[in-house]
């Protein structure tokens, strides 16, 4: 057993299934993002849920998609945890051995049991064994079925059984006999038999089964369930590819082999291995360029194709070449006889006409595999056939591999097409191509190309591509103009980690030459470099200043829109009054359609100014208005940052669902495109902490501040902090929220903070001074903010604030007046839009309450903070409040430590002593009592050693203990 206490449980039987291993890093992070993981993880679940009811599974998936790493897993796991696994994985070439699936399941464990058997069962048995040479007859296979039934249930007496068939396909007859009528009769047998196949379907066929033993199904007991084994998530084959090779890989490349490897782990190694031993890794290749397809995987693909006839095969190098091949579309280019391929399950057509290769790697085996002369005639007929201008050029440029000024002006023209339908990937690819295609006289269009190509892909979030044509510029030019906009490309593509390229500032400032229009957006990126790298809201005041007079000067007014949006947002972070009349001269027309869907443009601050303003609804107007045009137009990072912004709206507003998924979708999107996931991860912490769970809300947070002290990004360090301080404040560890938040404090206060609607850090602080006894430093805390919120008119930091005073005036003895000042943050907070600082109000009017003895009316408070966060679907919260309202109910002993802290409840006799856990806590207190470390616990849990510090801190809290071996007497005491 993996630990010596174990939760009670199990089947009807008593079988408790084995916990699931440590996970890896990319399993954590899916179950911290609390996403639905399509992966190994995810199936390994299935089977674990399954057989603990009883019943066999049976895996299904195409050859190389990881099947044998699932039931190598499944048998380590089972074995672990003590139960007797039986194992095989015939292959193909024995699969006509009679009964060598058979010796390889049970030959080594028979020993121990054979001479128990029945004289015609052992002798039947040892026959097919091997142990003698008496063949086994007719009359005998009875004999030998029921000595293999006997056999395994006198092998699984005194523990669970496992028969794990890898490959089933191959498994020689006889004992795929035998092993059905084991299934059939699995589920008598005490404790039960379970039983797992997995099953190769055909290549291009995923109904098939192919192979010797057809119906895998048959070897598992009834109920039976099948799972068909996904393929690789980018993030996994990055994961798998960074371990096999012991490198990182460039994410367009990453993209590639997982698009044409259809996520199958093993044509995905092949295709990496091929990349490397080619080269193309060092040289980064074309965007969109093809992979070379090494020859283990081209063979299996080349055999099927050759078999086809001539016309079909031109008919699916077409579609192979085409961006959207449909029958119309292949009928217009002159080959649309696929009926064949179709039959053969190379391809499907759909209703509609459109052609869908049933794998990918068919398409680019047979893309590659053809003749260089049959991919240009296939190329030149779709030229003619496409009616997309697009799609047109692309094939053009395949057509000639040379310079030519014709096709590169027609590869510009279509990337601009590309550029005004938001195809920015697109753009920068053509973009790139017209820059190749441009003859060496025309040197200065060629730069221009590649220029605009490099500033397209970073709108598209292709961040090392961008990078690549920027340095190609400054390689071939010495115009200061095109070098400053080079270099302006390196720093955009940096993200938040402007720290990386700080060499790049007065390089570039050299450059500029004095010039306004070039200094202009210069002072703008040094506006962020002040702000994010240095830590001065003055300094980036001031360069913001100066951009936005030098692009009015240089009648740049894209520049002068953002600069004077920098302007106003950093007056805001100030607390200057005229900050409003500088984002109105930001709003102000003319506007640029590319800076009003950007992230640094006026309509982004836009909807920051109503939420200082506590108008929630209208910054949620403005919010899905940027994102439908930014979708439409606009840059990736701007996506991201409006749905990561839109999560903080969301939780304000008591739609915990909404954020959680608003700040999943702005990960993803972080994840997919190479951006800086500090941002993201904030999100998503928030989010966990509002309606998910408070662990990964911890861990996210620690994503967050990880993210964003390796990008030296100064500007969301803080808020990654206050973060990780709000989850240990719920969780009670105060002593560590104090340190946090007076951290946050130093930096923001350094940086110039003076409006706290900003940065809504100084309530939480003033609580954890206050937990910890501090009060009067949470007073000047407060009233320090007070202050600031009194200028500006900030509403609702006054009403959190009134809060957080009467929780001051409470852990100094004074309840009158905590319950007064309660009364008037709830009436206060009542009035405005946010519904979980209102839930909380009537929590802590309650909690109140009850201490102060009156049952009635704490009840009462409690149960309208219930329906809050009921409404708002806020778990943690509202799971709080139902232990408040079951604690009314139960004799309760308290500490000193204010409403809330210390408490414990009696549990009446033989409950379970852990029941009042987590389950993060539940397996830190179990590893506790078996004598691990801190340190030794977080690797087994793969968390970290803060995390496991915050568990326990907990778990003394919860059960009502001081030391590590009062955990571990009460946690013995359950077993």
């Amino acid at each position: 057993m993996e630990h010596a206490i174990r939760p009670t449980g199990g089947n009807a039987a008593g079988i408790v299934p084995p916990a699931p291993p440590p996970a890896t890093d990319g399993e954590r992070l899916r179950r911290v993002r609390g996403t639905a993981a399509p992966s190994r993880a995810g199936v390994l679940d299935q089977v674990r849920g399954h057989l603990a009811g009883g019943g066999g599974a049976l895996l299904v998936g195409p050859t190389g998609i990881g099947k044998s790493t699932l039931v190598s897993a499944l048998a380590d796991e089972y074995a672990a945890a003590g139960h007797r696994v039986f194992a095989c994985c015939p292959a193909e070439t024995e699969r006509h051995l009679p009964f060598l699936g058979l010796i390889d399941l049970v030959a080594q464990g028979a020993d121990e049991v054979v001479d128990r058997l029945p004289e015609p069962e052992r002798r039947a048995l040892r026959s097919a064994l091997l142990l003698h040479d008496v063949p086994i007859g007719e009359r005998d296979l009875l004999c030998l079925r029921l000595g293999v039934l006997h056999t395994l249930r006198l092998l699984c007496a005194d523990r669970p059984g496992l028969v794990l068939v890898d490959d089933a396909q191959w498994l020689d007859q006889p004992t795929g006999e035998l092993l059905a009528f084991v299934a059939r009769r699995a589920g008598r047998l005490v404790p039960p038999l379970r039983m797992v196949a997995s099953v190769r379907a055909s290549f291009g066929d995923p109904r098939g089964t192919g192979g010797q033993w057809r119906d895998a199904a048959g070897l598992c007991p009834k109920p039976v369930l099948t799972v068909k084994v996904p393929p690789m998530s980018a993030a996994e084959l990055a994961a798998l590819l960074a371990d096999r090779f012991g490198r990182s890989w460039p994410r367009a490349q990453l993209a590639r082999i997982h698009r044409v490897s259809g996520g199958n782990p093993f044509f995905a190694v092949e295709l990496a291995r091929s990349v490397v031993e080619s080269g193309a890794l060092e040289g980064g290749g074309a965007p969109g360029g093809a992979l070379p397809i090494p020859q283990s995987l081209s063979v299996l693909i080349q055999k099927r194709v050759s078999a086809l006839p001539r016309g079909t095969r031109e008919a699916l190098l077409m579609a192979s070449a085409a961006s959207r091949p449909s029958v119309e579309l292949l009928r217009r280019a002159g080959g649309a006889d696929l009926a064949e391929a179709e039959r053969q399950g190379i391809v499907d057509v759909a209703a509609d006409g459109q052609i869908r290769f049933t794998h990918p790697l068919l398409s680019a085996v047979i893309y590659a595999e053809a003749e260089a002369v049959e991919r240009k005639a296939a190329h030149a007929a779709l030229s003619h056939a496409v009616r997309d201008p697009v799609e047109r050029a692309l094939h053009l440029a395949k057509l000639t591999s040379g310079r030519d000024r014709r096709i590169a002006g027609t590869l510009e023209d279509a990337a601009a097409v590309a550029r005004r339908r938001g195809g920015m990937s697109t753009a920068a690819h053509l973009g790139e191509l017209a820059a190749e295609h441009t003859p060496e006289s025309e040197r200065d269009a060629e730069v221009g190309r590649r220029l605009r190509a490099a500033e397209d892909a970073v709108a598209a979030g292709d961040y090392a591509l961008a990078r690549r044509l920027a340095h190609l510029v400054l390689e071939t030019t010495a115009r200061p103009a095109d070098r400053v906009h080079a270099w302006m490309v390196v720093m955009d593509s940096s993200g938040q980690a402007l720290a990386e390229v700080e060499e790049v500032f007065p390089r570039a400032m050299e450059d500029a030459q004095g010039e306004p229009a070039l200094l202009a957006p210069l002072h703008y990126r040094l506006s962020w470099r002040a702000w994010m790298v240095l830590g001065s809201a003055e300094a980036a005041l001031e360069h913001a200043r100066r951009s936005a007079e030098l692009a009015a000067v240089a009648g740049d007014r894209v520049t002068e829109l953002l600069a004077l949006t920098k302007q106003a947002n950093i007056e805001f972070f100030l607390g200057r009054p005229e900050a409003e009349r500088t984002l109105r001269r930001a709003l102000a027309d003319p506007q640029e359609p590319q800076v009003m869907w950007h992230h640094n443009g006026p309509i982004y601050l836009k909807h920051r100014h109503h939420l200082l303003h506590d108008r929630l609804e209208e910054a949620r107007a403005e919010l899905r208005t940027l994102i439908y045009g930014v979708r439409q137009r606009g840059v990736v990072e701007s996506l991201c940052l409006s749905q990561f912004c839109m999560s903080q709206v969301e939780i304000h507003r008591g739609r915990c669902r909404q954020a959680l998924n608003l700040a999943r979708q702005s990960l993803d999107l972080a994840e997919d495109c190479g951006l800086s996931q500090g941002p993201s991860w904030y999100a998503l912490a928030l989010a966990e902490a509002a309606g998910g769970d408070l662990d990964r809300a911890l861990a996210a947070a620690e994503q967050a501040l990880q993210h964003s002290e390796g990008d030296g990004d100064l500007l969301f360090l803080p808020r990654a902090l206050h973060a990780e301080a709000q989850v240990r404040l719920r969780f009670g560890d105060a002593a560590a929220a104090v340190r946090i938040l007076e951290r946050v404090r130093r930096m923001e206060t350094g940086q110039g903070l003076g409006d706290p609607a900003v940065r809504r850090w100084h309530a939480d602080l003033a609580d954890a001074l206050a937990r910890v006894g501090r009060t009067r430093e949470a007073a000047d805390v407060l009233a320090e903010a007070r202050a600031q919120a009194s200028r500006l008119g900030r509403r609702s930091v006054l009403a959190v604030l009134e809060r957080s005073s009467a929780l001051v005036r409470a852990a100094e003895g004074d309840h009158g007046a905590a319950l007064d000042g309660l009364v008037r943050a709830a009436g206060q907070l009542q009035a405005l839009p946010y519904r979980l600082e209102e839930g909380r109000a009537w929590l802590e009017l309650g909690v109140l309450r009850a201490r102060m003895g009156g049952a009635g009316e704490a009840r009462a408070d409690l149960l309208r903070a219930r329906t809050i966060f009921a409404r708002a679907e806020a778990r943690p919260w509202l799971s709080r409040v139902q232990d408040e309202l079951r604690a009314l109910d139960e004799p309760r002993r308290h500490d000193p430590g204010g409403p809330g802290r210390g408490e414990s409840v009696r549990r009446p006799a033989g409950a379970d002593p852990l029941a009042v856990l987590t389950d993060i806590e539940r397996k830190v207190a179990v590893l506790v009592a078996e004598g691990a470390t801190n340190r030794e616990i977080a690797s087994r849990l793969f968390l970290s050693v803060k995390t496991v510090e915050a568990a326990l801190t907990r778990t003394f809290r919860k059960l009502g203990v001081r030391s590590r071996v009062d955990v571990a007497r009460v946690a013995v005491s359950g077993r």
